[in-house]
Parts: structure tokens; C-alpha cells; sequence
């Protein structure tokens, strides 16, 4: 680590570490927790905990693309100019029924989309390009233009082969891995546990959001947001509301958190403040802190510690920070503990599409939004993007990772960015 990057003696003795670094030294604490079942129509936004095997193949049969006649497909070579080959119709396959006969030369069966397509047929012909006659007491169904083998069927195991991995573990279970299972008649589903996290914010100063205003007291936006945020990553939310700047008390509390749920995220307190609670906290001889000072702006002061065997991750105040900490640190160990195959925030390239000047030795995480322009995707950076400043977060799909320079970057320039979801 160079000389920039080594901590300034300060009352917290501060060693900073890059953001990847800091990311490892959480996640290696983020331990996957206990198996559960839960009914499938109760799965969407868990993670699957076991691999999915397809026990049959799907389709299970041959499949109808279309309301028509399955016939054999030789029988038209001798349509075209005028001739019509005539087909006796020996069934009638409505959808979910079974073919009560094999078709053979000469013959057809009536079938609707999604019938199963019988035996010896190898095409099926729409129903609006045929003819209809009655002779001699039976059915026929005629066809002018030659047909070709294969055409609106839809062969078994055409999108899914028997025995083969369907869904990996570690996969978000969306409506589209709903649909999947339900297909392959899996109606409960093995999951992780969702992690119980405790959440404190701290500050003499913090009055709840139903109280009025009154001089020097700011709402508590924080625990709102971070509530909201736990529940789109898919933890379980238990909000122990505000401290005040009291160690005996805060020492207590965040104890009996950490004794009862998995995860305990606390918010402020861990600046350089003569009333920075959380940063005298972890420091003491029952805590293994982790780091308290990380090279990222938003959120420098971002704080880890393990206490009572459990991960405490101590946010900055300053809500902008609050909410980049946890995008970057709290949300990767809560999928995680879930079993998520992919924890991090996805990151992709844009073209920023306005400059951006201000500069810094640590990296920065720009909020931003994006905009399609023509095909190209561009990065709009907030006009505003103070650690201390929350608006912005409403209107921001993702942060501009912007890499330590001595000058800003300008417009047109391609960033990687970090998709936020939505």
C-alpha cells in the first residue's frame, strides 16, 4: 500500500483501504444462512439454495404451433397447379387431449395450438390455408400448396432437455424462474433464510419523521431509506430507531442487536466528532474491527467490525453517503448471506454525457442517471452529489465510478458504472 494510502494519526488511527479490499474483508463474514422451504407462488426475490434439474423434458411432446391439421408431410408433394390432395381426418386433438390414433399416409387429424402432435405426423398445416369437404359419411381436409416437414411443431425437449440444469443456485427467482419451475411442477422451493437486520441510526440530533421541526434538530431520513433499501435486497428489516450520543447506552443496544439478528447496520457516528460514537465502539477491546476508513467519497468513514460474532457495519450520517455505503457494502453481504450467485451491483460501460470537474485522491461514486440517446447509452452525473446532499438519491439509476485524477473527466467520455436496481 503506498504512502498516500496509509492512515494519519488521528483518535481512530485510521488506515484506509481500497473499496475492493474493504468489500472482501465484509463478505468474508457474510455467511449463508439456514435452508428453508416456501411455497412457489411465496418465491419471487428469494435465491434458490439448490440447483433445478428438468425431470422430464418440455415440452413433454410434440407441440402444435397452430390451429390446423398434423398430417405427413409426403402426402403434398403432388399439391401446386391447380391440385388439391385430399386427407381423411381420423381425430380430433383439442389442447391437453391425447391422439386416440397414429396417423398414416392419406390421413389427418384435426389440432388446436398446443395439442399433442400424434404419432406419424411430421407437420402441421394452418388451418385457414385448407379446405373442407364431406364424403361418403367422412371428413376430408384439402391442401393446395406442398407442405414441408417440421413446419408448426414445436419437438419435445425443444427448449429443455431431460436432466438438464434449469436454474443454477444462487439465482433470483423472478417471474420468469416462476414460470420455469411451475413448469417442472416444483412447488416448493429450497431458499436461504432471509437475514434479520437490526438497523440503528445515531445523533442527539435526529428527531422521528412525525415530529415537527425544531432548532438544530434534523428528521431521521436515514433509517427510512436503509429500511427500504434492506427490503429490496431481500433482508428483513428491524428498525431499533435512534440512539443519542451516549457510548454506555449505544454499547447496550447494539449489543443486544447483535445477540438477536443477523446483521446490525447503524448510521452516523463514525466521523472524527467529539460525539462519534460508533467509531469509539468498534475500537474497543470486544470488537475486531475490520477497517473504519475506506478510499471512496461518498462515505470515507464507512466502518466494519466484528462483535459477538456478528458483522456491524457503521454508515456515515450524511445520507448520500449512507445510501453509497450500502450499495456498495450492506446490500452485497445481505445477498450473500441469502446465497446469491451475483452480490455486487452490475456494472456496465457509458458515455458521460456531462463533465465533470471535481477531483479527488479517492475514488468517486458519482450518482447518476442514465439516458438513451440515439442507441448510445449516456451517464448524466447529478449537479449535486455532496455526501450530505439526498435528493439526488430519487433521481439516480446508477454510480459513475470515477477513478482518482488530478483533473476531472469530460463529457463523452466512457465510465464504468454500477447499476442500481429498480
Amino acid at each position: 500500500m503506498s504512502k498516500s494510502e496509509e492512515l494519519k494519526s488521528d483518535k481512530f488511527q485510521r488506515r484506509a483501504l481500497q473499496v475492493k479490499e474493504a468489500q472482501a474483508k465484509v463478505m468474508e463474514y457474510a455467511k449463508m444462512l439456514d435452508l428453508e422451504e416456501v411455497p412457489l407462488s411465496s418465491s419471487s426475490g428469494r435465491y434458490l439454495a439448490e440447483d433445478v434439474f428438468s425431470p422430464h423434458p418440455f415440452p413433454a411432446f410434440n407441440r402444435s404451433g397452430m390451429d390446423g391439421y398434423a398430417i405427413v408431410a409426403s402426402d403434398t408433394e403432388e399439391c401446386g397447379n391447380g391440385n388439391v390432395v385430399w386427407l381423411r381426418i381420423v381425430d380430433d386433438i383439442p389442447c391437453g387431449a391425447v391422439p386416440s390414433v397414429d396417423l398414416t399416409p392419406g390421413t389427418a387429424a384435426r389440432i388446436m395450438t398446443g395439442a399433442q402432435v400424434p404419432t406419424g405426423a411430421d407437420t402441421v398445416v394452418m388451418l385457414e390455408v385448407t379446405e373442407l369437404q364431406v364424403k361418403d359419411g367422412h371428413k376430408y381436409t384439402g391442401i393446395r400448396k406442398k407442405q414441408e416437414a417440421g413446419r408448426n411443431i414445436t419437438p419435445c425437449g425443444m427448449e429443455i432437455k431431460q436432466g438438464e440444469l434449469v436454474l443454477p443456485a444462487g439465482t433470483l427467482i423472478a417471474a420468469g424462474e416462476v414460470a420455469v419451475l411451475a413448469a417442472f411442477g416444483v412447488h416448493t422451493v429450497k431458499v436461504r433464510r432471509r437475514p434479520k437486520v437490526a438497523v440503528f441510526a445515531t445523533g442527539t440530533e435526529l428527531l422521528e419523521v412525525h415530529e415537527p421541526l425544531s432548532p438544530g434538530k434534523i428528521r431521521n431520513s436515514n433509517s427510512p431509506m436503509l429500511e427500504a433499501l434492506i427490503r429490496e435486497a431481500g433482508g428483513e428489516p428491524v428498525m431499533l430507531g435512534a440512539i443519542v450520543d451516549d457510548l454506555e447506552l449505544a454499547r447496550s443496544k447494539v449489543q443486544l442487536a447483535l445477540e438477536s439478528y443477523d446483521l446490525v447496520i447503524t448510521t452516523g457516528g463514525v466521523s472524527v466528532g467529539d460525539y462519534d460514537i460508533m467509531g469509539d465502539l468498534v475500537r474497543e477491546e470486544h470488537a475486531d474491527m475490520l477497517f473504519n476508513k475506506v478510499t471512496m467519497r461518498p462515505g470515507s468513514v464507512t466502518t466494519a467490525a466484528m462483535r459477538a460474532g456478528k458483522l456491524l457495519l457503521a454508515l456515515s450520517g450524511n445520507p448520500g453517503a449512507c445510501f453509497v455505503g450500502f450499495q456498495l457494502f450492506a446490500r452485497p453481504v445481505i445477498g450473500q448471506m441469502q446465497g446469491a450467485s451475483h452480490p455486487f451491483l452490475p456494472e456496465c460501460t457509458a458515455v458521460l454525457g456531462a463533465d465533470y470537474t471535481k477531483v479527488n485522491n479517492y475514488t468517486r461514486f458519482v450518482r447518476a442517471r442514465l439516458e438513451n440517446r440515439e442507441g448510445i447509452v449516456y451517464a448524466i452525473p447529478a449537479t449535486i452529489d455532496e455526501s450530505s446532499v439526498m435528493v439526488t438519491i430519487k433521481d439516480s439509476d446508477c454510480l459513475v465510478i470515477v477513478p482518482p485524477e488530478d483533473k476531472g473527466l469530460a463529457a463523452g467520455a466512457k465510465v464504468t458504472v454500477l447499476m442500481l436496481p429498480k
